[in-house]
């Protein structure tokens, strides 16, 4: 059997509007995916890092950085519209089937890990109200979470596309709160306090000093990390769109609306707060500030649209996840069996294995009592390869030359591919190398399934660059067991 690119047959791709997700459906995917919890702790977080001056310095970088990235998956869903899968389709096509493997699975393993910190910050926001959810690790909060779990579970068995609707619902919920607390920022803003020590030469937080500068910059942009996991939302979706440009429109206006929200949530709360004090608020910052401003009702309100926010991300991101299992596995890069549909042209089988591994997961952190931000240091590494290789797809084609034939905007995007690939590594090394110990384990684990599928298609396992690429995984895969046997690695 030939192991070229497939072309899904006909009936999987949508044949008209109808069919398929529109333009508003496949911004709040991305929307969706990218507004979870970090939106909410923002204040706090970038207080206790810099001060205004290098924090305007670090979103410049920062958002420059994921624009390229936007304008990559922009590019590539125009220039590549055979390639489906986002992330999975565009390393794949760039560089082989077991890279392409590594992207999907290190995103999917991402996304329900992701999905547990959701599900333990939920709780964790509802112990506001409920004292026996507080922490988000309790029994009641293990036992609440796993009924929210597999009530989005049957919830997407009924189909992409309902699934879809509702999260384009809770989208829109989440954000008023968002809108609301920006609007009252924006009366209690005093510009004295947002000016009083512009670049941090004189605060101190617990006691330390931030730095110089270049210091806090770096330290602010390792938190925008995470708030910015999601933006390729779109273009893994890209075979169930209904018209394919709206794969790239999507991406640029879901990246464009979150930055601005995140920007006068983050800017504005300098305005209301010392950078002491804002330091000093306790997670969902974003509730505490607003309570300083409105009293009591305020904390409520915005912990509410916390709970809401993080349903909407949870079900966001289990459409990623079950999308990114069935376009492999229709490759011959995942088992076959996890591209099976239901009836409702729902993923099932990827579904079933998707939450069982975050039920496991949930009763993991009983046990261990992982936090939130463990979780979510893992679930960032692990997805941040599938952007470099994305980026480096890009910038592979404008080098070539392929699909600029006649020339037009051929120096342009390798500017930006350039750009993006710089940002992209720059993540990885970031995100600390112990969680890049532990992703190469999870990799080696998943390879099981990358031969399963070769094997029940006939096709041959490895090219031996990959040969290469499987025992660089391998060896360091050894080298995070040991390290992990001494004591001297953990991450949950």
């Amino acid at each position: 059997m030939s192991d070229t690119l497939i072309t899904p047959p006909p009936e999987t791709r949508p044949a008209g509007g109808k069919a398929g997700l529109g333009l508003a459906a496949l911004t709040a995917i991305v929307v969706g995916s990218m507004i979870g919890s970090g939106i909410f702790a923002l204040p706090s977080q970038m207080a206790g890092s810099a001060a205004p001056g290098p924090l305007l310095i670090g979103w410049a970088i920062t958002g420059v950085g994921m624009l390229t990235l936007a304008f990559v998956f922009q590019t590539l869903a125009s220039r590549k519209p055979d390639v489906d899968g986002g992330v999975y389709g565009y390393a794949r096509a760039g560089f082989g089937n077991y890279i392409g493997f590594t992207s999907a699975f290190g995103y999917w393993v991402s996304a329900w890990v992701g999905n547990v910190a959701y599900l333990v910050l939920l709780f964790s926001t509802l112990g506001y109200f409920f004292p026996g959810f507080e922490g988000g690790a309790t029994v009641p909060a293990i036992i609440g979470a796993s009924i929210v779990l597999w009530i989005v579970h049957f919830l997407t068995l009924r189909g992409v596309q309902t699934a879809a609707f509702v999260n384009v619902l809770v989208t829109i919920a989440k954000v008023v709160p968002i809108l609301v607390f920006i609007a009252i920022a924006a009366v209690g803003f005093k510009a004295g306090l947002f000016g009083a020590d512009f670049w941090g030469r004189t605060a101190e937080i617990d006691g330390a000093p931030l730095g110089d500068t270049m210091t806090q910059v770096k330290n602010m942009m390792l938190v925008t990390v995470w708030v910015f996991i999601g933006i390729e939302g779109a273009s893994v979706y890209s075979q169930r769109a209904a018209r394919r440009k709206d794969v790239g429109r999507a991406t640029v206006l879901g990246f464009v609306g979150v930055l601005a929200l995140l920007l006068l949530v983050n800017l504005l709360s300098y305005g209301l707060m010392t950078q002491a004090e804002l330091a000093g608020v306790p997670d969902p910052s974003m509730a505490g500030v607003l309570e300083s401003q409105v009293g009591g009702w305020g904390a409520a309100f915005i912990s509410i649209g916390l709970v809401i926010s993080l349903l909407g991300a949870l079900i966001a991101w289990v459409l990623l996840c079950v999308e990114i299992l069935r376009l492999p596995a229709i490759e011959h890069v995942m088992p076959k069996a996890l591209a099976k549909e239901n009836t409702h042209g729902a993923p099932a089988n990827a579904l079933w294995l998707t939450n069982i591994c975050v039920q496991a997961l949930l009763l993991w952190t009983l046990a261990n009592e992982s936090t939130y931000t463990n979780l979510i240091y893992l679930a960032t590494s692990l997805i941040l390869l599938p952007y470099l290789w994305s980026a480096a797809y890009q910038v592979m084609l404008a080098v070539r030359g392929d699909t600029y034939e006649s020339g037009g905007g051929r120096t342009r995007d390798l500017v930006i591919g350039v750009i993006a690939l710089g940002y992209a590594v720059w993540l990885v090394y970031a995100g600390g190398w112990q969680y890049l110990l532990v992703a190469a384990m999870f990799y080696l684990a998943g390879t099981a399934l990358y031969l399963w599928a070769r094997r029940e298609s006939r096709l041959p396992a490895f090219t031996r660059p990959e040969m290469v690429i499987v025992a660089v995984v391998a060896l360091t895969s050894v080298l995070a067991a040991v390290l992990m046997a001494t004591g001297n690695l953990a991450v949950l």
